[in-house]
C-alpha cells in the first residue's frame, strides 16, 4: 500500500498515467463503451464493479488537467437531445470534476461518433462498471509547473 494514493488507482492505472504526457487523452467510459475495438491495441484499463464517478475521482486526484484548452473534460452528447442536455452521470461526474478542479469544471462536448474518433487518439482507456448510458469522458492531461 502506498500512503495518499486512492486505493481505485491500481498499478496499471498508475502507470498508464504517470506515462501520459501534456495533451494526451485518457478516456473514462460506462461498461457499454466498444473499448477493446476503439482502443486499437492502446491500453484498456477494467475497473469492474466501480462507477465512473468513483474513477474519476481517484483519477483526479492525481491527474492534472490541461490549462491550455478551453475545456480539458469532454463527455459524450446524448443522440437525440441537444447538446447542452446532461444525464444524471454526467451531470454527478461535473460534480466530481468541479470538486477536484473548480478551474476546469466546464466539460465540453462531442457527438457520439466523435468522441469515437477522439478516443482512438486517446492514449489508453478506462472502463468503468457504470450501467449507465453516456458516462462517456474524455480528461486531457497537463502539467505540474514547479
Amino acid at each position: 500500500m502506498l500512503k495518499n494514493i486512492h486505493p481505485l488507482l491500481n498499478g496499471e492505472l498508475l502507470n498508464v498515467l504517470r506515462s501520459m504526457g501534456h495533451g494526451d487523452d485518457i478516456v473514462l467510459v460506462d461498461r457499454n463503451f466498444p473499448a477493446v475495438s476503439v482502443a486499437n491495441g492502446k491500453p484498456v484499463i477494467r475497473l469492474d464493479g466501480v462507477s465512473v464517478t468513483e474513477a474519476a475521482s481517484a483519477i483526479l486526484s492525481v491527474l492534472p488537467l490541461d490549462t491550455f484548452v478551453d475545456h480539458p473534460v469532454k463527455r459524450m452528447q446524448v443522440v437525440g437531445e441537444d447538446e447542452a442536455y446532461m444525464p444524471k452521470v454526467q451531470q454527478e461526474f461535473s460534480t466530481v470534476l468541479k470538486a477536484a478542479d473548480s478551474k476546469s469544471a466546464e466539460m465540453g462536448s462531442l457527438e457520439r461518433f466523435a468522441f469515437y474518433e477522439a478516443a482512438k487518439q486517446a492514449f489508453a482507456i478506462v472502463v468503468t462498471g457504470e450501467a449507465r448510458g453516456y458516462g462517456c469522458f474524455l480528461l486531457k492531461k497537463g502539467v505540474i509547473f514547479a
